[in-house]
């Protein structure tokens, strides 16, 4: 199925019901127009991560469900998989083969072995320093192979995450293999998770390394257009390489968005996300939320560091059991750029700020992605934060089928609903129609989109201090909170 400009749901497995046919049952019985894809979390076996260290893409993890289960969700919806193309499980066969045969393995070409990489007497700690590093130590894991000897392999990120040589043939045999299998089990677009970390060329910082960058990702998009499969590469960063990456005809991601929206929404004012929104691009998947957590340095620049500053500061003043130590080492957090929250708790579990936020993504330029717990304006799981230890898990509550009945009750959740069909099936929201932005005061914001025939125009007219709006389709009110 080609990807439609509808909303897409991001969500595990078995986050809403147990498995993948609960998860069927809720769309079909709950969000009927609600969205029209589905980012399936990786549900492959794994060995860590939340699914993010996959040992093998060529089955689902039995405890969700099987092939078919995902079929049948492709059959009614686009569907997104993710492709860790920097990095596979220290338990896929490939690097198991490689620990029991070293030398003589055939995949051993797969990975990176730090003594063929950098020369003799070296890494330095200039070459460590030099490094964008996901952790406080060099990303290398020493490795005790069957023969008894041991070396050092690269590994950015948890232990179990084993990183991928993208430049030899095993690997892109490997990469062409896998993007066949997703396409021919429904997927429609394959999210690259952490690419910008797969070329690795001796004096760079190791991260998006350009030119080589490129010429994987359209190695990639050429596999991937065989099989009508589109791509979106995942990089959290600077808004800047979003645009480069936008610029070669590529999905991105407005990871920018989440920051933009509390900024305006804690202190009123219109400025900074009406710049943005005007200059952001249509090819684009936008969030609020995601299973990470809300991305800081995403909005860096067109935030001055005081207004970022304020918004994080702000966060913790105003959303609900947020707290700066859920986003430290302490709850294990990887990431010292990101707050973890629920978006919902972020705005203090108010139905008026949540409702106006997501008005806000509806008229942005893209296709909206809604998080599960956004979805549900679910709040900060503390419980579930404790008991693991682990920060981002304050906005990953597990919903049970008697907890979503309850929730989509709420009004809140039914006006969200409401919304997301409003922007699935107006024809102003056409990623051919055109965009435009209004402050007609410091605390105010009119967006209004308008299809590429000019025959259909959706209007929102916003207060952000107020925490109101009203939406009109050609002249009629559709939506006022």
């Amino acid at each position: 199925m080609k990807v439609k400009n509808e909303a897409m749901l991001i969500t595990y497995a078995d986050s809403m019901g147990t498995n993948l046919k609960e998860l069927n049952q809720v769309l079909t019985d709950k969000l009927e127009g609600v969205v029209g894809g589905v980012h399936l979390l990786p549900f492959f076996p794994s060995t860590g991560d939340r699914g993010f260290a996959p040992s093998d893409y060529t089955v689902v993890d039995e405890a969700f469900g099987d092939w078919q289960d995902v079929e049948a969700l492709g059959e009614q919806y686009y569907l997104m998989f993710d492709f860790m193309v920097n990095h596979i499980s220290r338990e896929s066969k490939f690097f198991q083969d490689f620990k029991a045969k070293h030398e003589a393995s055939i995949y051993k070409e797969m990975f990176i072995r730090i003594h063929e990489f950098f020369p003799e007497n070296r890494p330095t700690d200039a070459d460590i320093d030099l490094i964008y590093k996901r952790k406080d130590k060099a990303p290398f894991q020493e490795v005790v192979f069957a023969d008894g000897e041991t070396e050092q392999i690269w590994n950015t990120f948890g232990e179990e995450q084993i990183d991928l040589d993208v430049t030899k043939e095993v690997t892109k045999a490997f990469i062409r293999e896998t993007i066949a299998d997703m396409a021919s089990h429904g997927c429609s677009l394959i999210r690259l998770d952490a690419f910008a970390y797969a070329i690795k060329k001796l004096d760079t910082n190791d991260f998006f390394v350009e030119p080589e960058i490129w010429e994987l990702l359209d190695e990639i998009r050429e596999e991937a257009a065989k099989h009508q499969v589109e791509l979106l590469p995942e990089i959290h960063e600077h808004y800047s390489i979003q645009m480069k990456i936008a610029d070669h005809d590529y999905f991105v991601y407005d990871f920018a968005l989440p920051m933009l929206t509390l900024y305006s929404l804690y202190s009123g004012k219109s400025k900074r996300l009406a710049a943005w929104l005007k200059m952001s691009p249509m090819k684009q998947f936008t969030t609020l939320d995601t299973h990470d957590g809300i991305g800081v340095v995403d909005a860096k620049d067109l935030l001055t560091d005081e207004e970022l500053n304020y918004t994080s500061e702000e966060l913790y003043k105003v959303g609900a059991n947020v707290k700066k130590i859920y986003s430290s080492e302490s709850y294990n957090n990887l990431d010292i750029y990101q707050i973890n929250s629920t978006y919902y708790s972020a705005l203090g579990d108010n139905d008026d700020s949540y409702l106006l936020a997501r008005a806000l993504q509806c008229f942005a330029p893209g296709i909206p992605q809604v998080y599960y717990v956004g979805l549900l304006a679910g709040k900060n799981d503390i419980e579930l934060l404790e008991q693991s230890l682990e920060g981002r898990n304050i906005n990953r509550h597990y919903y049970s089928l008697e907890e979503i009945n309850q929730e989509v009750a709420r009004p809140v959740v039914q006006s969200l609903f409401e919304l997301l069909r409003f922007r699935n099936r107006s024809a102003a929201f056409e990623l051919t129609g055109t965009i435009t932005v209004e402050t007609p005061t410091e605390e105010t914001i009119v967006v209004i989109r308008k299809s590429q025939d000019g025959k259909t125009v959706a209007r929102l007219e916003a207060d952000l201090a107020a925490k109101k709006f009203n939406v009109f389709e050609n002249d009629q009110q559709v939506f006022a909170n």
